[in-house]
């Protein structure tokens, strides 16, 4: 498990991630816990987005306790996720809720992303094809302000902004 500082000397910009990134390049699935005085938005994209392994990403000024601290690590070890609310809440508000501009069919889809379930999985479960499922999640990203970029996962971003709803 690799639990680092986002910045680190010498330049203190992104080393600490930087470093974890490559670990878990090296070592795939490889836990990775972030502890950072700021919510560094990319950074936390970042992480989500690879989701290659548990990950977390907290507040040193709001850890309180050494059992907040030990589950936290337990959960990320475990393949869990552990985020602090402020960091999913200036996540969030990057992308206010656009959900009233969403059809029925949109928010249906959206929902059953929030179940974790992959475009086929979908396609059987609205007796739709895929290639509609592919449509509707284009759609939701363009009506959600997503847009195509490496360091997002849309999919991750609009299952937030489905949440916060």
């Amino acid at each position: 498990m690799a639990i680092v500082d986002v910045r680190l000397p010498p330049t203190h910009t992104d080393e600490g991630l930087r470093a974890a990134l490559a670990a878990r390049k090296r070592t795939p699935g490889l836990p990775i816990l972030i502890l950072s005085a700021h919510v560094e938005q990319l950074y936390a994209r970042e992480l989500l987005a690879d989701q290659a392994g548990g990950v977390g990403y907290l507040l040193k000024d709001r850890v309180f306790t050494d059992a907040q601290f030990t589950d936290a690590l337990y959960t990320v070890a475990r393949g869990g996720t552990v985020m602090d609310p402020e960091v999913v809440a200036k996540l969030l508000a990057k992308r206010p809720s656009q959900m009233t501009r969403l059809s029925e069919r949109e928010r249906e889809v959206l929902a059953l992303m929030d179940e974790g379930r992959s475009n086929s999985a979908i396609a059987q479960r609205l007796f739709i094809t895929d290639k509609a499922v592919s449509k509707h999640c284009t759609s939701i990203f363009a009506k959600l302000n997503l847009p195509p970029d490496e360091d997002d996962n849309r999919r991750v971003l609009a299952v937030l902004a489905y949440l916060n709803s």
